[in-house]
C-alpha cells in the first residue's frame, strides 16, 4: 500500500560478508517495495522527485525478521557493507529514514501494524511546509466551504470529488495520495465541522462523497462501503480517468474521451469475447504450428476436450469444439498437419450446426486502439468461466483422462500457455506462479480463486506499464463488490467466501451476454415437396429466388436430417443405392444360372 504514496525502499546492511542464505531472505520480487544498494542509495533518493521511506535493517535481527511480513521489497537482495550504517548514523534495526523532496526526517521505532504505518506517512507528508513541498504533491490540508462552495455549477475538464469527514479520519487523505497517479478526477477533503458545507451539500453521514462532474453538475456519490480501498477503485472508475505515465512526462490527453466502437457493462461477461478468444487461438495462434505431435498434439488435444466439455450454453460453438474433440479422439495419428484441423475448425465439410465466426469483436476486453487488451484479457476470461464451469458441473471431465487432476482446467491452461502463448516473457511469469503455489489447489472452488488471485497479481504487475491504454486501469478485481471488501485493523482484506459466490455469478453461464456476437448462417427452409432427383434445370435456374443460398452457391436443394446433405446429395445415394441393387441382382442370376449348368454337366451317373 505504501507504494501508491513514496517511493518505498529498503537496504539490506551486512555484517558479516558472504552470509547470503536462505534466512535472509526476507523479501522477493514479488515484493511491492524497492531494494537499494549502497551505490544507489544517494543518487536514487536524493535527486528524486518523490519522497522515499528507506528501512536499513539486517537479517540476524529478529525483529526485522518479523517485520518483513508487513516491509516487503520488490527487487532480489543485495550485499552492502557496515559503512553505510554510519554514514547514515543507523545504530538500531530495523530503523526507517523519511526522504522526500528537499529534507530527510528519521523514525527509529516502527509499529508493526501497516494502518499506523500508513498514517505515519501521512502525517510527515502533511507536516511539511510550503517551502519544502514539492509542486507536483497535492494539499493534504482540508478545503472550507468558502473554497468548495463557489465551484458548484462550474464547468470543468476534470472530476472533483469531494470527501466530507471526521477530523480524525484519514480516509480522506488515503484516498487523495491513492488518486496522485491518476488524471482526470482532483479529490479534496472537508471536514464534519464545517457546517455551511454540510448545509449546503446536506451531508448527515461520515465519510461521505460530493462529485462534481465536468459538465458543471454535481451530486453525492453513493458507496457501498466507506473504506480507503472501495472509494479509491470506484473514482478510478470515472469516465476519462486514467493513469499518468512518465514515458513522456505528461498524460495522454489525446486519448482522453475516446469513444469506444462497442458499449460494456462492467457486470456481464459477453460471449462475443470469448468466440473472439477462440477464434484468435485457433486461427491465429495456432497457425504458427504447421504440424501437431508429440506432446504438443496431446496439450492441443486437452484444450479442446475442456472447452468442448465445459464451455456454457452449448450453441454451433460447443458443436465445433465437440465435433473437433472427437475427430481428434479417433485418428490413430501421432502427427496431424494445422491446415487439417483448420478445415474443420472453418468447418469445410459443411457439418450443420458448426460454426465459428472469423472476426475479433473484443467487447468487455476492447482497449483504446486496436492491438490493446484484446485476445490476452479474453483468454483470462475464457478460463475463469470454464472455472466456474467445471465447480458448476465436477463430472463433466469424467472418462476424458483429465478427471485424474485436483485443477483439470488450471493444468491445461498451465500446459497451454507454456507451449502456444504468443508471449514468452507472460507465459514464464505464469509458469512460475504456477509452479509455486498450484499444487496446493485441491478443489473447484480452490481453482476459481486461485486464478482469481493470479489475475489480481497481473493486474498490479502491470498497473502503469500499458501508457498507450487510457481507458484502462488494472485494478484489484472485483472492485465493484461491496461484500467482497473488508477491513481489519485499517487494511484492506478480501472476504475469500463472497468473491467465491461473486465469482461463480459473475463467470456463470445466466451472466454470459449475447450481445455483439456472431449468429451461424440461416439455414434454407424445407420445401413443402422436396425434389427427390435433379431436375437438369440449370443452375442459374434453380438458384433464382432461393433467398437462402447465399451459404451453399452453386448447389441447388435444402438441408436434409441436419447431416449437412442437401437434395442433390440424397438423389445421388438413391441413384447409387438402386444402380448397386440391380447390379447385385445380375451378379445374383449370372452365378444362379452358371451354377444350374454345372450340376447338369456332373450330374450323370458313370457305368
Amino acid at each position: 500500500m505504501t507504494r501508491l504514496w513514496f517511493k518505498a525502499a529498503a537496504v539490506l546492511l551486512w555484517l558479516v560478508p558472504g552470509c547470503l542464505g536462505a534466512a535472509a531472505r526476507l523479501y522477493t520480487e514479488e515484493d511491492p517495495l524497492t531494494i537499494l544498494s549502497g551505490s544507489s542509495l544517494k543518487s536514487t533518493v536524493a535527486n528524486s522527485s518523490s519522497a522515499w521511506l528507506v528501512q536499513f535493517y539486517s537479517s540476524w535481527c529478529g525483529h526485522c525478521i518479523r517485520y518483513s511480513s508487513t516491509w516487503k521489497a520488490l527487487a532480489q537482495d543485495v550485499k552492502e557493507h557496515f559503512d553505510l550504517c554510519k554514514e547514515y548514523g543507523i545504530k538500531f534495526y530495523p530503523t526507517f529514514k523519511v526522504r522526500a523532496v528537499t529534507t530527510a526526517a528519521v523514525v527509529p521505532r516502527a509499529d508493526r501494524q501497516l494502518k499506523t504505518m500508513r498514517q505515519l506517512m501521512v502525517n510527515i507528508l502533511q507536516k511539511h511546509t510550503r517551502l519544502t513541498w514539492a509542486d507536483h504533491c497535492p494539499p493534504l490540508t482540508p478545503y472550507s466551504s468558502v473554497e468548495l462552495l463557489p465551484l458548484l455549477g462550474q464547468k470543468s475538464d476534470h472530476y472533483s470529488a469531494v470527501i466530507v469527514e471526521e477530523p480524525g479520519s484519514y480516509v480522506g487523505r488515503e484516498v487523495i495520495l491513492d488518486l496522485l497517479q491518476f488524471s482526470g478526477v482532483e479529490v479534496k477533503r472537508a471536514l464534519s465541522s464545517d457546517l455551511p458545507l454540510l448545509d449546503t451539500l446536506e451531508i448527515k453521514s461520515f465519510p461521505s462523497i460530493y462529485l462534481l462532474h465536468p459538465n458543471g453538475t454535481h451530486t453525492h456519490l453513493h458507496v457501498w462501503k466507506s473504506l480507503r480501498f472501495f472509494i479509491s477503485s470506484l473514482l478510478k472508475t470515472l469516465p476519462g480517468v486514467q493513469r499518468r505515465f512518465k514515458s513522456n512526462g505528461s498524460s495522454f490527453n489525446g486519448q482522453e474521451g475516446a469513444q469506444l466502437d462497442k458499449q460494456s457493462a462492467k457486470s456481464e461477461v459477453y460471449t462475443a469475447d470469448l468466440e473472439s478468444a477462440l477464434h484468435y487461438l485457433l486461427r491465429i495462434e495456432l497457425a504458427t504450428h504447421n504440424t501437431l505431435e508429440g506432446e504438443e498434439l496431446k496439450i492441443f488435444k486437452d484444450f479442446v476436450i475442456v472447452a468442448a466439455k465445459l464451455y456454457p450454453g452449448g450453441g454451433s460453438v460447443v458443436k465445433l469444439m465437440e465435433t473437433l474433440s472427437d475427430w481428434l479422439l479417433s485418428l490413430p495419428l501421432q502427427r496431424i498437419p494445422y491446415q487439417a484441423i483448420l478445415d474443420l475448425v472453418d468447418n469445410k465439410m459443411r457439418i450443420s450446426g458448426v460454426f465459428l465466426g472469423k472476426e475479433l469483436r473484443w467487447v468487455g476486453c476492447q482497449g483504446s486502439i486496436a492491438g490493446l487488451r484484446g485476445y490476452p484479457c479474453s483468454l483470462w476470461t475464457l478460463f475463469h468461466v470454464l472455472t466456474v464451469q467445471h465447480d458448476a458441473t465436477p463430472t463433466a471431465l469424467e472418462n476424458t483422462g483429465l478427471d485424474g487432476e485436483a485443477a483439470p482446467v488450471l493444468q491445461v491452461m498451465r500446459r497451454y500457455i507454456r507451449t502456444f502463448f504468443g508471449c514468452k516473457e507472460c507465459g514464464q511469469h505464469f509458469e512460475q506462479a504456477a509452479a509455486s503455489s498450484l499444487d496446493k489447489v485441491k478443489n473447484p472452488e480452490e481453482q476459481i480463486l486461485w486464478l482469481w488471485n493470479q489475475h489480481n497479481m497481473v493486474n498490479y504487475r502491470l498497473a502503469g506499464t500499458v501508457p498507450d491504454d487510457v481507458t484502462v486501469t488494472f485494478f484489484q478485481f472485483p472492485s465493484l463488490c461491496p461484500s467482497c471488501h473488508e477491513e481489519k485493523n485499517g487494511v484492506h482484506v478480501w472476504n475469500q467466501d463472497n468473491i467465491l459466490q461473486f465469482l461463480r455469478h459473475h463467470y456463470g453461464a445466466s451472466n454470459l451476454s449475447p450481445k455483439y456476437s456472431l449468429t451461424p448462417p440461416q439455414l434454407p427452409a424445407l420445401p413443402p415437396i422436396p425434389d427427390p432427383l435433379p431436375t437438369g434445370r440449370p443452375q442459374e435456374e434453380r438458384g433464382a429466388g432461393d433467398d437462402g443460398a447465399e451459404g451453399d452457391k452453386g448447389v441447388g436443394g435444402v438441408w436434409i436430417l441436419g447431416l449437412g446433405f442437401n437434395s442433390v446429395d440424397m438423389s445421388l445415394c438413391v441413384v447409387l443405392y438402386i444402380c448397386s441393387c440391380l447390379f447385385l441382382m445380375l451378379l445374383f442370376f449370372f452365378f444362379k444360372v452358371r451354377s444350374r449348368r454345372w450340376r447338369l454337366r456332373y450330374s450323370r451317373l458313370h457305368v
